[in-house]
């Protein structure tokens, strides 16, 4: 159980799951997105799968409760019906994702859930993940322009200046969406060529650019090779433009990821690709 880091919070939340926890974390930090000015301390309690682990998470619950001097925001995804009573005993706002969405369910479909634990990550899913796993090689095997090879396979190919944020969109792709993305860069030679690497010609309806604000990419760049030529905002400028002229020339769908967050440059990359 990760400990928490002291600091000045508005609220304590904790997220807490008989598995991994992601997803009770990703449904919190959704609805939690929506209050920009509170600062939360976020602590994740995994696997939580017996009722000493359960004892033991309910006593880590009320010390933070005690030391924040308010109750914590407990988001849970936990099955079985016994821990579920015990993390209930804390005196927390209890948001039960399962009870407040299988219920429902259970009562449209007629059924009963099987109410098992784990049951979103078991082997019925294996095609999915290892498409997911297929998926992740293919990006690590083409980032950066790495490789030619196998490029007819991609689903998406992400082209952009050094450091616009293509590879963790293809990663981010990959993992959550199983789709091949490879990703090549724009760099000076191709500018002075006037034209596009020449492996991507013949994968053209897989293209997607990627684009960024010169003075965000100079910040970007600077971290990785500070007062260089690479990250001067001058070049920043330059290749920007000759990118961005080289999209539109080509017929390149693309969009800007200064203020986008890789979630939401993934989900457009599948609207506007129609991939599934």
């Amino acid at each position: 159980m990760a400990e928490s880091a002291k600091g000045p919070y508005d609220r304590t939340i904790f997220y807490v799951s008989d598995g991994t926890g992601i997803t009770a974390e990703t449904f919190g930090h959704s609805l939690l997105s929506q209050f920009e000015n509170m600062t939360l301390r976020q602590i994740r309690l995994p696997f939580i799968e017996t009722l000493d682990k359960a004892e033991e998470a309910l006593k880590r619950i009320r010390q933070q409760a005690s030391v924040d001097g308010k109750r914590p925001i407990v988001f849970s995804t936990l099955v079985n019906p016994e821990i579920n009573q015990v993390m209930r005993q804390a005196e927390v706002m209890f948001i039960d994702l399962f009870a407040t969405f299988v219920e429902p369910l259970e009562h449209e479909f007629g059924v009963r859930s099987t109410h098992t634990v784990g049951r979103s990550h078991t082997a019925e899913n294996s095609a999915q993940y290892q498409r997911r796993i297929a998926a992740i090689n293919f990006s690590l095997a083409h980032d950066d322009g790495q490789s030619h090879h196998g490029l007819a396979s991609a689903d998406v190919i992400l082209v952009g200046v050094s450091r616009c944020g293509k590879t963790p969109t293809s990663l981010y792709l990959a993992m959550q969406h199983g789709i091949k993305a490879a990703n090549y860069p724009l760099i000076p030679e191709d500018f002075d060529r006037g034209r596009l690497p020449e492996a991507l010609y013949q994968h053209r309806s897989k293209l997607f650019g990627l684009s960024i604000t010169p003075e965000r990419l100079a910040e970007v760049r600077y971290e990785r090779r500070p007062n260089s030529r690479y990250a001067s905002i001058e070049n920043c400028r330059a290749e920007v433009a000759d990118a961005e002229a080289m999209m539109r020339r080509e017929g390149i769908r693309w969009l800007s990821s200064t203020t986008k967050s890789i979630e939401e440059i993934a989900a457009t990359v599948l609207q506007t690709l129609q991939l599934h």
